[in-house]
């Protein structure tokens, strides 16, 4: 019985420490130091949340920069990769008809971003269905262009969500 009470007790402490306590301290250190991302890196526009800059969204229209496609219709619950094979009738169309890094999911499928040679493969259809100048859309890439990771690892990447944002800002929302 002695025993029994003896791992009782541990089993509540370490439930108490990794389920609360840790956990707690944690999210309190998170909303002193970043806070931003600890909420999310949501994005507001007029008031309204329209996305996160750390999950991708459907981008369907012509006149914004479509994202890596998503094996779980960008819907963050279910994340996980497509089951599409290499000899899959429907992964060869995806991959002939959009630059490669455009046809593959990523593993999540909801990373949302690109590479700047995807979004530049883009830009052409992206001013003809916005009515604006090829150089403006190219100009907006560069700007929304992040580097690697603390000039080293990685490679440089795009939001998606952060450059549709600037181009409704310069040429009007859609």
């Amino acid at each position: 019985m002695k025993t029994l009470w003896i791992a009782f007790r541990i089993t509540l402490a370490f439930t108490l420490i990794c389920g609360v306590v840790y956990p707690l301290m944690v999210t309190g250190f998170a909303q002193v130091f970043y806070k931003e991302k600890a909420e999310g890196q949501l994005v507001v526009k007029d008031g309204v949340v329209v996305g996160s800059l750390l999950i991708a969204q459907k981008f369907q229209r012509p006149e914004y920069f479509w994202p890596r496609p998503s094996a779980v219709d960008y819907n963050p619950l279910p994340s996980g990769g497509s089951n599409l094979g290499p000899t899959s009738k429907a992964l060869k169309e995806a991959i002939a008809s959009r630059p490669k890094e455009l046809a593959f999911a990523s593993g999540s499928g909801l990373d949302p971003h690109i590479s700047p040679e995807s979004a530049a493969a883009q830009t052409a259809r992206i001013a003809q269905a916005r009515g604006v100048d090829e150089a403006l859309v190219q100009k907006l890439l560069l700007e929304h262009t992040n580097g690697r990771q603390w000039g080293l690892l990685g490679e440089p990447t795009v939001n998606v969500l952060a450059l549709n944002l600037a181009l409704d800002k310069v040429s009007g929302s859609h």
